[in-house]
Protein backbone atom coordinates (compact mmCIF):
# COMPACT_ATOMS: atom_id res chain seq x y z
CA UNK A 1 0.00 0.00 0.00
CA UNK A 2 2.92 2.41 0.68
CA UNK A 3 4.38 1.94 -2.56
CA UNK A 4 1.31 2.72 -4.19
CA UNK A 5 1.06 5.81 -2.74
CA UNK A 6 4.13 6.53 -3.26
CA UNK A 7 3.53 5.93 -6.84
CA UNK A 8 0.91 7.63 -7.02
CA UNK A 9 2.01 11.04 -5.31
CA UNK A 10 4.96 11.14 -7.06
CA UNK A 11 3.48 9.24 -10.68
CA UNK A 12 5.38 12.31 -12.76
CA UNK A 13 8.99 10.92 -11.53
CA UNK A 14 7.72 7.42 -11.62
CA UNK A 15 6.65 7.45 -15.06
CA UNK A 16 9.51 9.28 -16.06
CA UNK A 17 11.72 6.40 -14.80
CA UNK A 18 9.61 3.59 -16.28
CA UNK A 19 10.27 5.37 -19.87
CA UNK A 20 13.65 5.72 -19.58
CA UNK A 21 14.07 1.96 -18.63
CA UNK A 22 11.46 0.26 -20.66
CA UNK A 23 11.26 3.04 -23.75
CA UNK A 24 8.15 2.31 -25.73
CA UNK A 25 6.74 -0.71 -23.54
CA UNK A 26 5.55 2.19 -21.18
CA UNK A 27 2.67 2.39 -23.66
CA UNK A 28 1.91 -1.21 -23.07
CA UNK A 29 2.00 -0.75 -19.59
CA UNK A 30 -0.35 2.60 -19.65
CA UNK A 31 -2.86 0.56 -21.41
CA UNK A 32 -3.03 -2.12 -18.91
CA UNK A 33 -3.55 0.46 -16.01
CA UNK A 34 -6.11 2.25 -17.39
CA UNK A 35 -7.98 -0.85 -19.39
CA UNK A 36 -7.62 -2.64 -15.36
CA UNK A 37 -8.96 0.06 -13.72
CA UNK A 38 -11.82 0.80 -16.12
CA UNK A 39 -12.99 -2.84 -17.29
CA UNK A 40 -12.10 -4.77 -13.64
CA UNK A 41 -14.18 -4.52 -10.83
CA UNK A 42 -11.62 -5.52 -8.41
CA UNK A 43 -8.51 -3.40 -9.34
CA UNK A 44 -10.73 0.54 -8.42
CA UNK A 45 -7.69 1.14 -6.60
CA UNK A 46 -5.37 1.85 -9.80
CA UNK A 47 -4.53 5.46 -10.73
CA UNK A 48 -6.71 7.10 -13.52
CA UNK A 49 -7.63 10.52 -13.51
CA UNK A 50 -4.12 11.63 -11.89
CA UNK A 51 -2.08 9.37 -14.55
CA UNK A 52 -3.57 10.55 -17.56
CA UNK A 53 -2.97 14.37 -16.28
CA UNK A 54 0.85 13.02 -16.15
CA UNK A 55 0.71 11.58 -19.10
CA UNK A 56 -0.92 14.63 -20.73
CA UNK A 57 2.55 16.54 -19.10
CA UNK A 58 5.18 13.99 -20.44
CA UNK A 59 4.10 14.35 -23.33
CA UNK A 60 4.02 18.45 -23.97
CA UNK A 61 7.71 18.17 -22.25
CA UNK A 62 8.48 15.51 -25.05
CA UNK A 63 6.84 18.00 -27.67
CA UNK A 64 8.39 21.16 -26.22
CA UNK A 65 12.03 18.87 -26.05
CA UNK A 66 11.53 17.33 -29.28
CA UNK A 67 12.74 14.56 -27.27
CA UNK A 68 10.83 10.37 -27.06
CA UNK A 69 8.81 10.38 -23.46
CA UNK A 70 5.99 10.42 -24.46
CA UNK A 71 3.73 11.36 -27.94
CA UNK A 72 0.74 12.98 -27.83
CA UNK A 73 -0.13 11.30 -31.11
CA UNK A 74 0.12 7.54 -29.76
CA UNK A 75 -0.27 7.60 -25.95
CA UNK A 76 -3.83 9.75 -26.82
CA UNK A 77 -5.56 7.35 -28.87
CA UNK A 78 -4.08 4.91 -27.16
CA UNK A 79 -5.73 5.06 -23.79
CA UNK A 80 -8.63 6.28 -25.32
CA UNK A 81 -9.07 2.59 -26.69
CA UNK A 82 -7.93 1.48 -23.16
CA UNK A 83 -10.61 3.14 -21.44
CA UNK A 84 -13.41 2.38 -24.49
CA UNK A 85 -12.31 -1.65 -24.52
CA UNK A 86 -12.12 -1.44 -20.58
CA UNK A 87 -15.74 -0.04 -19.78
CA UNK A 88 -16.69 -2.40 -22.54
CA UNK A 89 -15.25 -5.53 -21.04
CA UNK A 90 -16.41 -4.39 -17.77
CA UNK A 91 -19.80 -4.25 -19.29
CA UNK A 92 -19.98 -7.91 -20.35
CA UNK A 93 -18.53 -9.05 -16.76
CA UNK A 94 -21.34 -7.06 -15.63
CA UNK A 95 -23.88 -8.90 -17.90
CA UNK A 96 -22.47 -12.33 -16.80
CA UNK A 97 -22.30 -12.21 -13.44
CA UNK A 98 -23.95 -8.77 -12.30
CA UNK A 99 -27.56 -10.70 -11.14
CA UNK A 100 -25.60 -13.43 -9.03
CA UNK A 101 -24.06 -10.29 -7.14
CA UNK A 102 -27.55 -8.56 -6.66
CA UNK A 103 -28.93 -11.54 -5.37
CA UNK A 104 -26.13 -12.25 -3.01
CA UNK A 105 -27.33 -11.27 0.01
CA UNK A 106 -25.23 -13.85 2.19
CA UNK A 107 -21.89 -11.95 3.06
CA UNK A 108 -20.10 -14.74 3.27
CA UNK A 109 -20.99 -15.77 -0.03
CA UNK A 110 -18.27 -16.36 -2.85
CA UNK A 111 -19.71 -13.16 -4.63
CA UNK A 112 -20.55 -11.06 -1.50
CA UNK A 113 -16.56 -11.55 -0.46
CA UNK A 114 -15.19 -10.98 -4.46
CA UNK A 115 -17.15 -7.73 -4.50
CA UNK A 116 -17.61 -4.62 -2.11
CA UNK A 117 -21.33 -5.17 -2.69
CA UNK A 118 -21.79 -1.60 -0.87
CA UNK A 119 -20.21 0.02 -3.93
CA UNK A 120 -22.26 -1.77 -6.00
CA UNK A 121 -25.59 -0.73 -4.83
CA UNK A 122 -24.13 2.76 -4.84
CA UNK A 123 -23.04 2.44 -8.33
CA UNK A 124 -26.74 1.23 -9.27
CA UNK A 125 -28.52 4.32 -7.13
CA UNK A 126 -26.35 6.31 -8.64
CA UNK A 127 -27.22 5.00 -12.40
CA UNK A 128 -30.78 5.15 -11.31
CA UNK A 129 -30.87 8.52 -11.09
CA UNK A 130 -29.07 9.40 -14.09
CA UNK A 131 -29.75 6.96 -16.69
CA UNK A 132 -27.02 6.51 -19.48
CA UNK A 133 -25.44 10.24 -18.08
CA UNK A 134 -23.93 7.85 -15.44
CA UNK A 135 -21.56 5.81 -17.83
CA UNK A 136 -20.50 9.74 -18.93
CA UNK A 137 -20.52 11.21 -15.26
CA UNK A 138 -19.15 8.24 -13.33
CA UNK A 139 -15.99 7.90 -15.64
CA UNK A 140 -14.68 11.11 -13.57
CA UNK A 141 -15.19 9.49 -10.04
CA UNK A 142 -12.55 6.95 -8.73
CA UNK A 143 -14.50 3.41 -8.02
CA UNK A 144 -17.90 4.96 -9.46
CA UNK A 145 -16.11 4.53 -12.46
CA UNK A 146 -15.32 1.03 -12.19
CA UNK A 147 -18.79 -0.09 -11.01
CA UNK A 148 -21.01 1.71 -13.36
CA UNK A 149 -20.71 -0.26 -16.87
CA UNK A 150 -20.73 -3.58 -14.02
CA UNK A 151 -23.89 -2.49 -12.80
CA UNK A 152 -25.34 -1.34 -16.78
CA UNK A 153 -24.17 -4.54 -18.00
CA UNK A 154 -26.08 -5.65 -14.91
CA UNK A 155 -29.48 -5.42 -16.56
CA UNK A 156 -29.99 -1.69 -16.43
CA UNK A 157 -28.81 -0.69 -20.03
CA UNK A 158 -29.12 -2.46 -23.71
CA UNK A 159 -25.25 -2.74 -24.89
CA UNK A 160 -26.65 -0.42 -28.11
CA UNK A 161 -26.92 2.79 -25.66
CA UNK A 162 -23.57 1.79 -23.43
CA UNK A 163 -22.00 1.43 -26.62
CA UNK A 164 -23.17 5.29 -27.13
CA UNK A 165 -22.54 6.90 -23.83
CA UNK A 166 -19.16 4.69 -22.96
CA UNK A 167 -17.46 6.61 -26.53
CA UNK A 168 -18.36 9.66 -25.00
CA UNK A 169 -17.27 8.95 -21.81
CA UNK A 170 -13.95 7.80 -22.67
CA UNK A 171 -13.69 10.86 -25.00
CA UNK A 172 -14.37 13.08 -22.55
CA UNK A 173 -12.45 11.86 -19.95
CA UNK A 174 -9.08 10.96 -21.52
CA UNK A 175 -9.55 14.38 -23.48
CA UNK A 176 -10.41 16.26 -20.29
CA UNK A 177 -7.82 14.70 -18.27
CA UNK A 178 -4.91 14.40 -20.27
CA UNK A 179 -5.69 18.24 -22.02
CA UNK A 180 -5.38 19.67 -18.93
CA UNK A 181 -2.17 18.18 -18.13
CA UNK A 182 -0.85 19.48 -21.37
CA UNK A 183 -1.60 22.71 -21.02
CA UNK A 184 -1.01 22.63 -17.27
CA UNK A 185 1.74 20.10 -16.70
CA UNK A 186 4.44 22.07 -17.52
CA UNK A 187 4.02 25.39 -15.65
CA UNK A 188 6.96 26.09 -13.13
CA UNK A 189 4.28 25.95 -10.54
CA UNK A 190 2.53 23.02 -11.10
CA UNK A 191 5.73 20.93 -11.71
CA UNK A 192 7.30 22.36 -8.44
CA UNK A 193 4.53 21.08 -6.53
CA UNK A 194 3.59 17.85 -8.39
CA UNK A 195 2.20 16.29 -5.12
CA UNK A 196 -0.06 18.45 -4.09
CA UNK A 197 -1.67 18.98 -7.94
CA UNK A 198 -1.96 15.01 -7.87
CA UNK A 199 -4.29 15.39 -4.32
CA UNK A 200 -5.90 18.23 -5.78
CA UNK A 201 -7.29 16.29 -8.90
CA UNK A 202 -7.40 12.87 -6.63
CA UNK A 203 -10.08 15.67 -3.65
CA UNK A 204 -11.71 17.50 -6.98
CA UNK A 205 -12.80 13.42 -8.42
CA UNK A 206 -14.69 12.83 -5.31
CA UNK A 207 -16.42 16.01 -4.08
CA UNK A 208 -18.99 14.59 -5.96
CA UNK A 209 -18.98 10.93 -3.82
CA UNK A 210 -18.72 12.82 -0.88
CA UNK A 211 -21.95 14.86 -2.03
CA UNK A 212 -23.64 12.03 -2.73
CA UNK A 213 -22.84 10.39 0.77
CA UNK A 214 -24.17 13.32 2.32
CA UNK A 215 -27.13 14.10 0.82
CA UNK A 216 -27.87 10.59 1.22
CA UNK A 217 -27.18 10.60 4.59
CA UNK A 218 -29.66 13.42 4.97
CA UNK A 219 -32.35 12.47 3.20
CA UNK A 220 -32.18 9.05 5.22
CA UNK A 221 -32.26 11.23 8.26
CA UNK A 222 -35.30 13.14 7.15
CA UNK A 223 -36.86 9.68 6.65
CA UNK A 224 -36.38 8.52 10.02
CA UNK A 225 -37.48 11.38 11.77
CA UNK A 226 -40.77 11.49 9.63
Amino acid sequence: MHDLIDFVLHINTHLEALVGQYGPWVYGLLFAIIFAETGLVVTPFLPGDSLLFTCGALAAASTATGSSILDIRIVAPLLIFAAILGDTTNYAIGHFVGPRVFRAEDKRSFWHRLLNRNHLMEAHAFFERHGGKAVVLGQFMPIIRTFVPFVAGAGSMTYRQFAFFNLVAALSWVGICMGAGYAFGNVPAVKEHFELVVLGIIGVSLLPIAYGFVAGRLRQGKLDIE
